[in-house]
């Protein structure tokens, strides 16, 4: 199950992940010390806000990841189930241009997919 983890996008991801976060306390730190140094209520503000920052990012990814442990592994594999096209329904009624617009275009996608099926897509 951790094993899913452990994936090179997910090790990777568990870097950045890392990296940003203690970047945060290094920012957090430099308005910090730009405050203590005279600077006004901005910078008071942002060394607050930047650990904030860090700790929000922190939270997203543990649920990020939660939701990648709890994820059915068998969900991206389409099923019989799956419609992967439905044929546009074509208007009709009111505006007899705009109705042959719509076949046309119609056409022009039958075309398309049946050119998509011969080529092996």
């Amino acid at each position: 199950m951790i094993s899913r983890l452990l994936t090179p996008r997910w090790v990777l991801l568990h870097l950045l992940v890392v990296a940003l976060f203690v970047a945060t306390f290094f920012l957090g730190y430099w308005q910090l010390s730009k405050a203590e140094a005279g600077g006004g209520a901005v910078n008071w503000s942002y060394a607050l806000q930047w650990p904030l920052y860090g700790f929000m990012g922190l939270w997203f990814y543990v649920r990020m990841a939660r939701d990648e442990l709890r994820r059915d592994p068998d969900e991206d594999e389409p099923g019989s189930s799956l419609v992967l096209y439905q044929r546009p329904r074509i208007d009709t009624t009111g505006d007899p241009e705009l109705a042959a617009y719509n076949a046309y275009l119609a056409e022009l996608n039958e075309k398309a997919l049946g050119q998509r099926s011969t080529h092996g897509r």
